[in-house]
Formats: C-alpha cells, structure tokens, sequence
C-alpha cells in the first residue's frame, strides 16, 4: 500500500490482508489525515474485483490495472511489493495506467465456470494421454478400432496387473 498526495509525495504504508474490515479501517484512516476525496488502484490479480467492489461500497473511486498495461522503466526487473505500490501510485497521480474492464458478478461467475471448464479439459487430456502411454509400458495394448468408447473402457476394466 502506498499513498500519492497532490503535490507529488509518495510514501509506503505496507502491508494490509484483504478483508473488508481492513480496507475500511485503512479508508477512514487515509481520509481522516486528508479529508480529500480518494482515488485508489490496484494490480489485476488472485485477489480478483473484490477490493475494487469494497471500495466502491464505501464510495470511492478505484480502477484495477493489468499488470501488462502498467509502464516500466527499461532493465527493471527486480519486483517488491513496495516498488509496485510506490510505482502505482506515482503513475496513477500522473494518469499514466489504462484500467481493464470490471465484469459484474454474473459475468465474474461465468468466466470463473468457463475457466474451471477449460482446467478440467486439459487434466483430462493429461490424464488420457498419460494412460495410454502407461498401459503399453506394462505389455497391455487395445485391439479394437477407437479410444475412448465403451468397449474401451471395458477392455480398461479388465486390465490385470502382475503386481499390484
């Protein structure tokens, strides 16, 4: 967490954990020492929308950045937590971060689910890919026609090992 004011000053506060009550305390603490209307960002990240949506419950403006969108200076490689937040808040008093479209619950929950969908399809395929080469390694081979069908997986079922 790092703090811009208006004539430039940017300073470190550290670290908060990412619960409502944290980020409210934190709000009413930077607002009681300016008395200044808010204006917060954030790296796109694990922590998803929330801290933009608790934000926006406690009426204060906040725009989530993509990490790729964000400016670096060239052969800086080197990431801290704090360099992060000191150079976020510097580029947003400077108006220099693109903030990324917010999806509403609906919408949040359905690429959750289409993601969930395509983990699952490529485990699958590992999975798949991995018994077809095991099986073989231990002298079993499918005679039939296709992969994957029933009279496959009947085969499968009859497999015996020699030890278990």
């Amino acid at each position: 967490m790092a703090v811009a004011d208006t004539a430039g000053e940017v300073r470190y506060l550290g670290e908060i954990v990412n619960t409502p009550e944290a980020i409210a305390k934190l709000v009413g603490q930077i607002k009681r020492g300016t008395g200044r209307q808010l204006a917060f960002s954030y790296e796109a990240g694990p922590c998803s929308y929330t801290i933009r949506r608790q934000l926006r419950e406690l009426k204060q403006d906040c725009q989530v950045v993509a990490p790729s969108l964000i400016p670096k200076k060239q052969g800086e490689r080197v990431k801290t937590d704090r360099r992060d937040a000191l150079s976020l808040a510097r580029l947003h008093c400077a108006g220099e971060l693109s903030p990324v479209w917010v999806p509403d619950h609906a919408q949040e929950a359905l690429c959750d689910l289409t993601r969930a969908r395509e983990d699952i399809k490529h485990l699958r395929r590992q999975a798949k890919q991995r018994l077809l080469s095991f099986l073989p390694r231990h002298g079993h081979r499918y005679a039939g026609r296709s992969r994957w069908t029933q009279a496959h997986s009947r085969w499968q079922e009859g497999i015996k090992f020699a030890r278990p």
